[in-house]
């Protein structure tokens, strides 16, 4: 029963992200980047810190991991949301967020690389469908076909006029974030360490705001549209920020950055709901294709070692 619950946890902030990217769709192209990111970061920050202290955990950060910190701040709170939110003007939710959730193969290479996490054969193998099955998501069907078909006729991709270098700009410093958690964690709670890198990261993106951004210095959105911000803030960001570094701190980066991938998934159910976006045949294809990566990574060690130790025992048998 608390494995259960430990999994849907797990699982549960890319649930989240996936709706909250469906929820500020409509609202970026009003308020402009900088204002959703900002709306997105602080208040969502002084949730979280405020649950921390009733909770009775550390606020503070030490001073060994101040550096780590601001470097978090700057990465994972200003760059990150605003690449995400600036992406979202151009492309829809679902889209966004298939070129977001590029970012598990970048964390699981910094991960090899840094800590020494296993990818063995099976994982590859995951890693790999699971790019496969985001493209089959997000990619157009004329595109694919201009890919694989082997089509003469141009096709033109901007890919920074449709979102998608925003996108994947978002997903590097997405992947640096989830990399830095465990340097800016050596000493400091990790809920705390979460709460101020959003609240100190929102800084920039407030300021470039006010002083530089030609929009209004608050929208004029309706109700809807300030609860779907609000749903954006305190469901899609300070709850789901809070469980994934939590999470990210403690478990094998590469099997639960994986996770990732069930992002696109959420992001296009709840479009459909919200926007009206439909998955046509090639994404449910690749929506399948995503649940085979997750199972495939988050279950490497266990699918490889019978298949290792059965081919060690052949070795045996045929040495002997």
């Amino acid at each position: 029963m608390f494995e259960k619950l430990n999994w849907l946890l797990m699982v549960l902030p890319f649930a989240l992200w996936g709706t909250a990217m469906a929820a500020m769709a409509p609202l970026v192209n009003s308020g402009g980047p900088e204002l959703v990111a900002t709306l997105r970061l602080l208040p969502a920050g002084i949730a979280i810190l405020l649950v921390a202290f009733f909770m009775n955990r550390p606020l503070g950060i030490a001073r060994i991991d101040l550096g780590w910190f601001a470097l978090f701040c700057l990465i994972d709170g200003s760059l990150f949301q605003f690449c995400l939110a600036r992406g979202l003007v151009e492309s829809g939710a679902g889209l966004g967020s298939v070129f977001i959730d590029s970012q598990p193969l970048i964390v699981a290479l910094l991960a090899r690389t840094l800590f020494g996490d296993p990818i063995n054969p099976i994982g590859w193998i995951g890693l790999t469908i699971g790019i496969g099955g985001i493209v089959c998501i997000g990619v157009s069907p004329e595109l694919l076909g201009h890919w694989f078909l082997m089509r003469t006729e141009a096709f033109e991709l901007e890919l920074f006029g449709q979102g998608q270098g925003w996108m994947l700009f978002a997903a590097l410093a997405m992947a640096l974030g989830t990399v830095l958690i465990r340097f800016t964690c050596k000493e400091s709670d990790p809920v705390a360490v979460t709460g101020w890198h959003m609240v100190f990261g929102s800084f920039p993106l407030a300021i470039w705001h006010f002083l530089y951004s030609s929009r209004p210095l608050f929208p004029d959105w309706s109700i809807n549209d300030w609860c779907l911000m609000a749903y954006s803030t305190f469901f899609g960001s300070a709850l789901a920020y809070g469980l994934f570094f939590w999470f990210a701190s403690r478990k094998e980066l590469t099997s639960f950055s994986t996770l990732a991938f069930l992002t696109p998934v959420f992001a296009l159910i709840s479009g459909g709901i919200w926007l009206g976006e439909r998955l046509n045949s090639i994404q449910w294809f690749g929506a399948c294709f995503v649940l085979v990566s997750v199972f495939l990574v988050s279950q490497r060690s266990r699918l490889w070692e019978p298949l290792n130790n059965s081919k060690n025992q052949l070795n045996k048998e045929i040495e002997g």
